[in-house]
């Protein structure tokens, strides 16, 4: 998809992929091809630029079909550059307004337990989102409502528009926040697989009534080296040749995984 633009959000997409790939291979319930289902788990994107990597996963979900990605950014394409819940299927909210996801999310939770649904609310978000008032204002609420079905993924990679997110608003120590506002908190690297599956099964299965949130620190461009260590990776173009570099790295480290769909 970035290829087809050239540029985009690419450093994110890669250090997310692997959060992604355990969320739709593994913990979420979902039907493919009832994107609506009443009883599935809700992923709401938060950080709506990260939607290149969620495209992906929808894919690899069942939920799209891979012609499409030669469609992305593109007029009147169902995969814009930032996600729109509108366009897609599987997309739950039009993110990026930034700091509204959690928000969103604590307010399905609610519906969902008073209509006495078992479904999931899971947040996908970004460290610079910490920036805004709303996303504690809310964390306060999920505490306060004793939200044991609402979920947080917040992304760590330390990058912002403007300057690693630690040097625009300092956010640490961050797992102690979180557990003063009343949250259940874990903190793994989110680039090992098993750490971010056994992350994923452990907030799913916590007998305790309160939110849980999963802090993830993360690379930028994880997996091509090259990107790794670009030092403004926020909003990247890539050039053709770097397109082809990367893919082979990519290719040659791809595994398979399984679909989390219902059965």
């Amino acid at each position: 998809m970035g290829e087809v633009q050239g540029q985009g959000y690419i450093g994110q997409a890669l250090g997310w992929a692997d959060v992604l790939a355990v969320a739709y291979g593994h913990a979420l319930h979902y039907r493919p091809q009832e994107p609506t289902w009443e009883g599935r788990d809700r992923f709401l994107l938060s950080h709506g630029h990260y939607a290149i990597a969620f495209y992906a996963a929808l894919i690899e979900a069942g939920i799209l079909t891979e012609d499409e990605l030669e469609t992305y950014g593109g007029d009147d394409s169902r995969l814009p550059m930032s996600g729109m819940a509108s366009y897609t299927p599987g997309m739950e909210i039009s993110g990026g307004s930034l700091g509204q996801g959690l928000a969103i999310g604590v307010g399905m939770a609610l519906g969902l337990r008073q209509k006495q649904n078992p479904a999931f609310v899971y947040i996908s978000m970004s460290d610079g989102e910490l920036d805004e008032g709303a996303t504690w204002e809310s964390a306060m609420a999920a505490s306060h409502h004793r939200l044991s079905n609402l979920i947080c993924l917040v992304d760590i990679n330390n990058q912002q528009a403007d300057d690693h997110s630690t040097k625009v608003l300092g956010f640490e120590p961050l797992a102690d926040k979180w557990a003063a506002f009343g949250w259940h908190v874990q903190r793994v690297d989110g680039n090992d697989l098993e750490a971010v599956l056994t992350a994923f099964d452990t907030a799913r299965n916590l007998p305790e009534e309160t939110p849980r949130v999963i802090l993830f620190d993360t690379q930028m461009g994880k997996g091509v080296p090259f990107l790794e260590q670009r030092e403004k990776t926020h909003f990247m173009r890539v050039e053709a040749d770097e397109w082809q570099k990367a893919i082979a790295i990519l290719d040659a480290a791809q595994g398979k995984g399984q679909t989390g769909a219902e059965k």
